[in-house]
């Protein structure tokens, strides 16, 4: 019987071991390999990452949401929102994404750590921006073009500087956690060259909403591996692969990373996809009321809680059939039950656009 540990209790990956090879870098990449396996989640330290840009990267998205907003719910256009190009460039508004219904699997939770989330889910309250990282190769490129914000001369700079920062973490953990499985370094990285990552400020009016809003309901990840920088309000939680759900915490100058369902498909289930929700907790409103108190002393009065999320992907050609060289460590009762079906990362991406309302039932 495994013993449940909580979450603060992960140990944090210094990624430094690893790209110097400091003694015990092998049993380091065993910790990301393991940790994903247990937990869905990595906690990482990049010592390449300059937390500052994060904090000057959240200021922008805040007064960008802040001012778009404002507008939406004014009837005013809001040129940057793209529902022809399945909202996967520019901003997604508050009402538009909605969750897969998972009630069959919420009631096999037992009621303590059943999601707060409504069920059947309700379109989530957040809004979001889908900024492009990195270049397609010419063989699968798509036409979703970059938008650009008005009123934002900074905003190419500062979504480059962070959106960088955070793929790189993503590929170094994504080669670490290869050779702990007992892989080549490049198992991983190699299908992400050329992937559509994106850099995703996903933003809640905390002033619009009441305690207990979903921001975003209960949910898996629809890509490889999503990465969190740390966020200026609590509210986000996920469950451990006992199904405990636990409020997240990312220590200062660390970096989250959660598993999504395209490492699951290729694992065979040895890593599942890390399920999740944000809501509006009484924790939230704690810092708000501080916000608001500190507001009345002239601070800033704009108060959105930006996850600052970048969701690592594979190129759209890959082939998503479990990995042979991991047959040993596939989940043999999700392999028998045919789970894993046979299909590329672009046929699995759309099937999970078409099952949130991003895209059309019937698309590309």
């Amino acid at each position: 019987m495994t013993t449940f540990q909580p979450l603060e209790e992960i140990p944090v990956i210094d990624a430094l071991i690893y790209m110097d090879k400091l003694e015990g870098w092998e049993e380091e990449c065993q910790k990301v390999a393991f940790s994903f396996h247990k937990w869905g989640i990595v906690k990482l330290r990049d010592p390449r990452v300059n937390h500052q840009a994060n904090s000057d990267y959240i200021d922008m998205v805040e007064k960008y949401f802040d001012e778009i907003s404002k507008l939406y719910y004014a009837g005013l256009p809001v040129k940057d929102i793209k529902p022809e190009l399945c909202f996967q460039t520019g901003a997604t508004p508050s009402g538009q994404e909605k969750a897969r219904n998972h009630q069959a699997l919420i009631d096999s939770i037992d009621a303590d750590n059943k999601p707060q989330s409504v069920q059947p889910p309700v379109a989530d309250a957040k809004w979001r921006f889908f900024w492009k990282i990195g270049q397609r190769p010419k063989e699968v490129q798509d036409d979703i073009p970059q938008v650009y914000p008005e009123n934002f001369p900074e905003w190419e700079e500062q979504m480059d500087k962070w959106g960088y920062m955070m793929v790189n973490s993503v590929f170094i953990v994504a080669e670490m956690a290869a050779i702990g499985m007992g892989l080549p370094a490049d198992t991983f990285t190699s299908k992400m060259q050329g992937g559509p990552h994106l850099l995703s400020p996903t933003a809640s009016d905390l002033l619009k909403f009441p305690v207990g809003t979903a921001f975003a309901s209960f949910h898996y990840d629809l890509n490889f591996i999503t990465i969190h920088g740390k966020s200026r309000y609590p509210g986000l939680y996920l469950w451990t692969r006992e199904w405990k759900r636990q409020p997240v915490s990312i220590p200062d100058g660390c970096l989250l990373l959660q598993a999504g369902i395209m490492f699951e498909q290729l694992t065979g289930g040895f890593v599942m996809a890390g399920y999740h929700e944000v809501m509006y907790s009484e924790q939230t409103r704690e810092v708000v009321d501080r916000k608001l108190k500190e507001n009345e002393e002239g601070a800033s009065n704009i108060l959105w809680r930006i996850s600052s999320t970048l969701f690592g992907h594979l190129r759209y050609d890959v082939d998503l059939s479990p990995l042979a060289e991991l047959s040993h460590l596939h989940n043999k009762e999700n392999m028998e039950a045919g789970k894993y079906q046979k299909m590329t990362a672009h046929e699995k991406l759309m099937e999970e656009l078409r099952a949130i309302n991003l895209a059309p039932k019937m698309t590309i």
